[in-house]
């Protein structure tokens, strides 16, 4: 029903053939893996577009360099929603720089394509976007994190810290943010043993509201997941609560969408 209804949607705004959905998150929390998730589940078949980084400890840094859109399709037609990928949070390198380029991303002015460098995005820049249309700019933005490795630790507090810094810039302008807490199965041994089980898990619940509590997202705007990463089939269990999280990005963003671009 979710996915009949995501394919039927009609945006809010009819000068906007695609609405952009920018997607964040640490390096190995599963950002690269979500988008592919999202493709997958709307094709029907597993696909790995977007290279995946999500390699749990191993990972030291960030296989996504540009920023690159990815359409959204089904097996009937091209829908109207693109999800954005840019480059993984790294701990020990974020800076004032990166977050300058994923608050300008969300508000159109990165150019696809644009390569994530050491130093901010200026205007003088061929990717400089200077006058960003409503379809260049981004509606929603989520954030990956993932459930096994919500911990009070130095570096996760340097994360959502600048999640934080983030999400108090893009609100003011309006922007909807959502986390997806994905690898629940590795969190849990009830989710691992039985997904269905996953809004019945203790500690499922705890870490959503850990995360609520440590980012300033809404708990109603955390959505478990497992991401496909190694199957070479779908499944209705990982599907439905890639859809549930899909929806409500969705929909967050069609409702900024339909206020404009006023307060951008």
């Amino acid at each position: 029903m979710l996915k009949r209804r995501l394919e039927k949607f009609t945006l809010s705004n009819p000068d906007v053939k695609n609405m952009k959905i920018l997607v964040a998150g640490q390096i190995g929390a599963g950002k690269s893996s979500f988008i592919n998730s999202v493709l997958s589940v709307f094709q029907g078949e597993i696909v790995n577009e977007a290279i995946a980084e999500d390699l749990g400890s191993a990972a030291s840094h960030s296989f996504t360099k540009i920023l690159r859109a990815y359409r959204i399709r089904s097996k009937d037609a091209d829908l109207p929603f693109e999800i954005c990928d840019i480059k993984g949070l790294e701990p020990e390198k974020i800076s004032e720089c990166q977050i300058e380029d994923i608050v300008n991303s969300i508000f159109g002015h990165v150019k696809e394509g644009y390569k994530f460098e050491e130093k901010s995005l200026t205007s003088d820049d061929e990717h400089y976007n200077q006058n960003p249309s409503l379809s260049d700019q981004a509606f929603c933005l989520v954030y990956v994190i993932d459930a096994s490795k919500i911990q009070l630790t130095a570096e996760d507090k340097i994360i959502t810290e600048k999640l934080k810094k983030i999400r108090q810039t893009i609100s003011d302008k309006g922007i909807p943010q959502v986390i997806v807490m994905s690898k629940v199965d590795e969190a849990c041994p009830l989710v691992k043993n039985d997904l269905k089980m996953v809004y019945r898990s203790k500690i499922i619940k705890e870490r959503m509201e850990l995360c609520s509590a440590k980012v300033g997202v809404p708990v109603s705007h955390i959505f478990p997941v497992k991401n496909y990463h190694n199957e070479i089939d779908t499944n209705d269990d990982v599907d439905v609560l890639i859809l549930k999280a899909f929806d409500q990005i969705v929909r967050s963003a069609n409702a900024r969408l339909r206020r404009g671009a006023s307060n951008i």
